[in-house]
């Protein structure tokens, strides 16, 4: 039967045509928005050393709960929020998930104590469900399955470039803007980075568009093909698989994917909440002695080769067309590299392998989200992919509570690292073997 379903002829040229001109119109601007998205759900960490714990009276066990509930609200809502996006366009929701945000985001810049910090970050959470599933469910809508991870790329370079560019940023921010509006620096911090998402929000409901047919800015030709392309891929989905969200999350391949997408996400939160903290350690472990703004560079480094091992792993993979190993192998190369970074004998060495684990992870990401949408489509993929990604960024719940408690048990951080890196390796593992399974779809959708 889904022989029947064959993706129409198309010239060359109209097709790398088409899908310039759609790479360049959403790519900047969906990335931009979850470069904002991301600052804000982590900016946390850079408040935490630099006096909102100390303020608050936050310990490392009761900063990781304030990390951590913020997914509490983002996992109850998800599957809600992506199911509303389906029913009610891109457009109109994601511009109310952003404009609800960033209204929170500001209000954390006048938190009294620890207990209000903890309501407003759940709330964060609530907000924001819906957020990074909708956007990958809505890239569906716009590129064939060929050029889905190098688009995943560019869309989730945001993640290591909002802590590239966010660790200076937010290091100077809380410096220089320190007695401004009468806030300590950490409160302006949140002020000054909550806004443009409320911004932002408001830009989104006039410049998004819900799918090809509707785009004027394509031409005619260009919006036929692309709209046929998306239309044949997702019929001859449809006659492989059921498209109910009961099958969704009933599905064996869901539910392996959601643990995969768990131990990525654990060792990016472990990464992006805590590596500020580990920085700051460097005093006391190896005596040294960095500035805020120094600290905030060094942070960056990381992030700035995960980018660059982020888009070119994913360009080769969508070149060779194999999935599978492009996944599994910088999980298990992230994995192992996150433990031994705080057994090293210098910052130097200890920071080469933060960084040789930031680009396993980076480089592993836009891999991963490609392979939902081999087996869902409709309102279970709709479904499928926010169950996917609420399950694996409740990781982002109970790591960081987690890795401060046992960081308050024991004086130190590598406890829950080699936790971390142990999760890593079984979803590596888990990838390794759903090989076979996952071979048949992407055989069936031309990959392998």
């Amino acid at each position: 039967m889904s022989s029947t379903f064959q993706a129409p002829p198309v010239d060359p040229a109209l097709r790398q045509r088409t899908m310039r001109k759609v790479t360049l119109r959403l790519l900047p601007f969906l990335g931009l928005l979850y470069l904002i998205n991301y600052l804000d759900r982590t900016n946390l960490s850079f408040a935490a050393p630099h006096g909102m714990n100390e303020t608050l009276g936050l310990t490392a066990s009761t900063f990781g709960l304030a990390s951590g509930i913020f997914f509490f609200g983002y996992l109850l809502l998800e599957v809600p929020s992506n199911v509303a996006l389906h029913k009610f366009g891109a457009r109109r929701w994601i511009s109310r998930i952003m404009v609800s945000w960033g209204i929170i985001a500001t209000l954390t810049a006048f938190v009294p104590n620890a207990e209000t910090l903890y309501v407003l970050r759940f709330l964060l959470g609530v907000a924001e469900a819906g957020f990074f599933p909708g956007i990958i469910l809505y890239m569906t809508y716009w590129f064939p399955r060929a050029e889905r991870a190098r688009a995943t790329a560019l869309f989730i370079l945001a993640v290591p470039l909002s802590s590239a560019i966010g660790s200076p940023l937010s290091s100077w921010i809380i410096t220089s803007g320190d007695g401004l509006l009468g806030m300590d620096g950490w409160r302006f911090m949140f002020f000054v980075q909550g806004l443009p998402a409320v911004i932002l929000g408001v830009v989104c409901w006039f410049y998004l568009t819900g799918k090809p047919s509707e785009a004027k800015w394509l031409s005619n030709a260009e919006r036929n093909w692309l709209q046929g392309e998306i239309d044949a891929e997702g019929e001859k989905t449809a006659s492989r698989h059921a498209g109910s969200i009961k099958h969704a999350l009933k599905s064996g391949r869901v539910w392996a994917c959601a643990f995969v997408y768990f131990g990525l996400t654990y060792g990016l939160y472990a990464i992006s909440f805590f590596l500020p903290t580990i920085v700051q350690g460097f005093k006391e472990q190896y005596n040294t002695d960095f500035s805020v703004m120094e600290q905030g560079f060094i942070v960056a480094v990381p992030f700035l080769f995960g980018a660059a091992s982020m888009y070119f792993w994913a360009k080769h993979a969508d070149k060779t067309g194999e999935r599978i190993w492009h996944l599994a192998v910088p999980t298990a190369v992230a994995g192992v590299s996150i433990p031994v970074a705080l057994y090293m004998d210098s910052p130097l060495a200890a920071m080469a392998a933060i960084t040789i684990c930031t680009m396993g992870i980076c480089a592993a990401l836009p891999c991963f989200w490609p392979l939902p949408g081999m087996f869902l489509t409709g309102l279970a993929a709709a479904a499928g992919i926010a169950f996917i990604n609420s399950f694996g960024n409740f990781s982002g719940f109970v790591g960081p509570m987690i890795t401060g408690k046992l960081a308050e048990l024991t004086g130190s951080q590598q406890a829950g690292m080699w936790i971390v890196g142990g999760v890593m390796l079984a979803a590596s593992i888990v990838v390794i073997s759903l090989k076979k399974i996952l071979a048949e779809d992407l055989k069936a959708n031309g990959e392998r």
